[in-house]
C-alpha cells in the first residue's frame, strides 16, 4: 500500500513540475536589476523557440533562388532602369528546380520575388516594373505562382524574399522611393480589385513607398497560400535619399496575414549568420542578449563570433531565442552570369551542410537558374550528388538498439529518451549537476565516423557549453570528439573507428545538461578532390587528401581523365593558364570531381615600386608573394594614413592584360577594398585606367575577385588604388594582387 502511495506522490509531483515548466518557459525573459549571474543562467535555460521558430529549425536545409533581370544582364545588382523585356526565359520549368531541390534534400524554396532593382516576378498591381510588362507569356507570366504550385505538388514549403530597396521606384518618373512624401492614412490592399475581394482590410499611416511595399507584401501573402518564411535584408543602395523603412508596420501586416511565418534576417524570428560565404561559428548560441524589449529592438546584423556566452549574457536586459540561418550561393555570385562562372564542388557543398545544419543553424543555399529558366546541368548534378551523399551518410542510426546509462538522472527525463527518436523527450541530469555523462553500449562492435547530438530545445532550451565524446577502443577510453554548443543539432565528423561503447561527457552546461538525441552513424567515405596550388616561382603542385590517389591533369582546357597527363611532380606554369585535375582511387573505380584553377601570370618577376603605407609584419610585398595566407595592410594606429591607398607594381616584362584579381584577407574583414581604380602603364609615369568600379557584395562574400577589362591592355606596370573599404575607415588590406592574360 505504501508503495502505491509513494508512486502516486511521484506522479503528482511530476505533473506539477511539468505544469510549472510549461508556465515559465517562454521566447524572451526580462533580466531584473537584482538578478545575480546565477539567476541569469537559470533564466537562460527557460528561453525556448516559438512554434514557428521550432518548425522552421526542423526544415534544416532550404533553397534560395535568385532569378530576374540580373540573370539576363550578367550583374549582381541591377540599376532599376532595365527594360522589363530583358526578362525572357526560354524554357522556364519550376518543376525542374523543385525536382533538383528534393534530390538535394531541401525542404523549402524561397524566391527573390523582388530584388534591389525592383522588378517583380509576379503580376503585381503596384508597379509597371514586373513580368506583366514583358512579352514573356504575353505578359501573363507569374514566376512565383508557378514555383509555388510546383513546390506544393512535391511537398516543399514556400518562402519569399522581398527587397526593401527598389531602384526602379527611384529611377522611374513618379516613383515613390525617397520622394519625401508625408505619412498618411492608407488602406491595404489599395488596389480596387483586391480591396473589393478582400475579406479584411488594414489601415496604416505610412509614406508613399512604405504604402507600395505593404501592398506588395499583401499580394504575396494572400494570393499564394501558406508562406513559412519572409526574408528581408538591410539593402539601401542610395541612403542619401532619406527613405526610411517602416519595418514595424511591415511586421504587423505579416503577422496578421501569415501568423505562422518566420520573419528572417531583418526581423524578430531568424537572424543572419553574419556572412554570405557559408561560414559558421564554433559556438552558436540561439539564446542571445538584447538591450531592450524585443518589441522595441531594430534587429541589426549580429556578426560577432561570440553572441551568447556567459560573458555576453551577464549584462543583458532581455534574453531572447534568436536562431541563425547560414546562407551562401552554389555559384560565385547570387545570380547566374555565364557558363564560366565558378560552381562550388560537391565536397564544398557537403562541408557547408555539415557546418551549418550540424552547427545549430539552418542552411539556406542559393541556386541560380540560367537564361533558359532552368538550373544549369552542372549545378543540378552537384546538388543531386550532395543529396545522395548526405542521405547515405545518415541512412541507419546505430544507436537504435543500444543500451544507455547516465551518471546523473532527473527521473522525469530518463536516459532512454536520448535514443528513442523523439525530439520532444530527453535525458536530463539533476538540476545543479552541470557536468554529467551519458554512455551508450552497442550490441556488437561497429564502425563509426559520425555522431549527431541534439538538445530538447522546444521545452528545455539550450544548455550545453562544452563536451567531449570518448570511444572504448582496445579496452581503453579514447577521446574522438570535442565541442562546445549543441542546440538543435551538432554533427561531429571523425576518422572511422570500431567500437561498441561511446561516452558523451558534458564538461560544462547551464543548470544541468539535457540530450534529446545521441545518434551514431557510419557514413561512406568521400573521395576528396584534388588541390591545385602554385607558388611564387610558378611551380604548380596537385595533391589529394584521400589515401593513395592517382591524379591526372590537363592544361589545354579539356576535361581530364585516365588518358590525360599523369601527375607525378610539380610543373612550371609561370605565364598563367587553366589547370584541370581529377583523382582516382581503388584502381580507377572511384573518381573525384574535376577541379580547375585559372592562374594569372606568376609574380616571380614582379617588384613593389611604391605604396601608400604599410604595417609591420604586413608589408606591401606580401600582396605579391603568392601566398594567400599573408596580406598587406596599411598602417594602423591613432592617426593612420587615410584613403585612397595605392600600390604600384613593376611586372618585369610587357604583358597583354585582360583583367586583374584581388584576393581579400581570409582572417577578417578589416581593410577589404570596396571601390577601386586599376591602371596600367608602359613607363610607370603615364597611366591609363583599365577598370574602375566596386567589388559587389564583397563584405558578405569575401572571395577572390576576378575583374575583366573591356579590351586588352599592354602593360609593364600596374597601379591599384583603393578609394574606400567595406567598413568606411582608413585602411586597405590585400592578400594577393594578380593579373590575367589570354594564356
Amino acid at each position: 500500500m505504501s508503495r502505491i502511495v509513494f508512486k502516486s506522490i511521484i506522479i503528482i509531483v511530476t505533473l506539477l513540475v511539468s505544469c510549472k515548466n510549461n508556465e515559465i518557459v517562454q521566447n524572451s525573459i526580462e533580466i531584473l536589476s537584482g538578478d545575480s549571474q546565477e539567476d541569469i543562467i537559470q533564466k537562460s535555460v527557460l528561453v525556448v523557440p516559438k512554434e514557428n521558430q521550432y518548425a522552421w529549425q526542423q526544415l534544416e536545409f532550404i533553397a534560395f533562388v535568385h532569378f530576374g533581370p540580373n540573370t539576363f544582364t550578367g550583374v549582381e545588382w541591377g540599376s532599376g532602369k532595365e527594360d522589363p523585356n530583358v526578362f525572357q526565359p526560354t524554357e522556364f520549368n519550376p518543376k525542374q528546380w523543385v525536382d533538383v531541390m528534393k534530390d538535394a534534400g531541401m525542404k523549402m524554396v524561397m524566391l527573390t520575388a523582388k530584388h534591389h532593382d525592383g522588378f517583380c516576378l509576379w503580376p503585381t498591381s503596384t508597379t509597371p516594373h514586373s513580368v506583366k510588362s514583358t512579352s514573356w507569356k504575353d505578359g501573363k507570366g507569374d514566376v512565383f505562382g508557378d514555383l509555388v504550385k510546383a513546390a506544393r505538388n512535391e511537398g516543399l514549403k514556400v518562402g519569399v524574399y522581398l527587397s526593401p530597396a527598389d531602384l526602379s521606384e527611384i529611377e522611374r518618373k513618379g516613383g515613390t522611393y525617397g520622394n519625401h512624401s508625408k505619412p498618411k492614412s492608407i488602406i491595404i490592399p489599395s488596389d480596387k480589385t483586391l480591396k473589393d475581394a478582400a475579406s479584411q482590410t488594414f489601415e496604416y499611416i505610412v509614406d508613399d513607398y512604405n504604402a507600395l511595399f505593404l501592398n506588395q507584401l499583401y499580394e504575396l501573402l494572400t494570393q499564394y497560400g501558406d508562406i513559412v518564411e519572409v526574408w528581408f535584408d538591410g539593402a539601401n543602395p542610395k541612403p542619401g535619399l532619406g527613405q526610411e523603412y517602416d519595418r514595424k508596420t511591415w511586421y504587423d501586416l505579416i503577422k496578421k496575414l501569415q501568423p505562422n511565418a518566420t520573419i528572417a534576417v531583418k526581423g524578430a524570428d531568424v537572424r543572419w549568420c553574419g556572412n554570405e560565404a557559408g561560414k559558421t561559428r564554433s559556438s552558436e548560441w540561439s539564446v542571445v542578449p538584447l538591450p531592450v524589449h524585443p518589441d522595441n529592438y531594430d534587429w541589426p546584423d549580429m556578426t560577432d563570433d561570440d553572441l551568447g556566452s556567459r560573458e555576453k549574457i551577464k549584462d543583458a536586459e532581455y534574453l531572447y531565442w534568436y536562431p541563425a540561418e547560414t546562407n551562401t550561393s552554389i555559384r560565385m555570385g547570387w545570380f547566374y552570369r555565364d557558363d564560366e562562372q565558378y560552381v562550388k564542388t560537391v565536397e564544398t557543398l557537403v562541408d557547408n551542410w555539415y557546418r551549418s545544419v550540424g552547427g545549430n543553424t539552418v542552411f539556406l543555399l542559393n541556386i541560380t537558374p540560367d537564361r533558359r529558366g532552368l538550373i544549369p546541368e552542372k549545378d543540378a548534378l552537384r546538388l543531386q550528388s550532395m543529396g545522395k551523399i548526405i542521405k547515405e551518410a545518415f541512412a541507419y542510426n546505430l544507436s537504435k538498439n543500444a543500451s544507455v546509462k547516465a551518471s546523473s538522472i532527473d527521473y522525469n527525463y530518463l536516459p532512454e529518451n536520448a535514443i528513442d527518436g523523439n525530439m520532444e523527450s530527453a535525458w536530463k541530469a539533476m538540476d545543479g549537476q552541470e557536468q554529467a555523462e551519458l554512455e551508450l553500449t552497442l550490441m556488437e562492435e561497429k564502425e563509426v565516423n559520425r555522431i549527431v547530438l541534439q538538445e530538447c530545445i522546444k521545452t528545455l532550451g539550450q544548455r550545453i557549453e562544452k563536451f567531449t565524446i570518448e570511444a572504448k577502443i582496445d579496452e581503453e577510453w579514447k577521446e574522438i570528439v570535442n565541442g562546445t554548443t549543441i542546440g538543435y543539432k551538432n554533427i561531429s565528423r571523425f576518422k572511422t573507428i570500431k567500437t561498441n561503447k561511446l561516452k558523451l561527457k558534458i564538461l560544462a552546461s547551464r543548470v544541468s545538461p539535457a540530450i534529446a538525441a545521441f545518434e551514431i552513424y557510419n557514413a561512406p567515405e568521400m573521395l576528396t578532390n584534388p588541390i591545385i596550388v602554385r607558388n611564387k616561382e610558378g611551380l604548380v603542385t596537385i595533391s589529394c587528401k584521400s589515401f593513395d590517389p592517382v591524379i591526372y591533369y590537363t592544361t589545354d582546357g579539356s576535361q581530364p581523365d585516365q588518358n590525360s597527363i599523369l601527375y607525378t611532380k610539380p610543373f612550371l606554369m609561370d605565364q598563367g593558364g587553366l589547370v584541370k585535375a581529377v583523382s582516382y582511387v581503388n584502381e580507377g573505380n572511384n573518381k573525384s570531381e574535376t577541379i580547375e584553377a585559372r592562374l594569372g601570370v606568376c609574380p616571380a618577376k614582379w617588384q613593389v615600386l611604391s605604396f601608400s603605407a604599410e604595417q609591420k609584419l604586413h608589408e606591401a610585398v606580401l600582396a605579391i608573394d603568392g601566398d594567400p595566407q599573408t596580406y598587406w595592410h596599411t598602417q594602423w594606429g591613432d592617426n593612420p594614413p587615410q584613403n585612397p591607398h595605392d600600390i604600384i607594381v613593376g611586372l618585369g616584362e610587357e604583358l597583354d592584360l585582360t583583367g586583374f584579381t584581388y584576393l581579400p584577407r581570409n582572417d577578417g574583414l578589416g581593410g577589404i577594398c570596396k571601390s577601386y581604380v586599376f591602371e596600367v602603364s608602359m613607363d610607370g609615369k603615364n597611366w591609363e585606367i583599365a577598370k574602375k568600379g566596386e567589388f559587389g557584395n564583397i563584405k558578405n562574400n569575401p572571395i577572390n575577385q576576378m575583374m575583366f577589362f573591356s579590351k586588352i591592355y599592354k602593360a609593364k606596370y600596374i597601379r591599384f588604388t583603393s578609394l574606400d573599404n567595406i567598413n568606411g575607415d582608413a585602411y586597405l588590406s590585400m592578400a594577393e594582387l594578380g593579373v590575367l592574360t589570354n594564356n
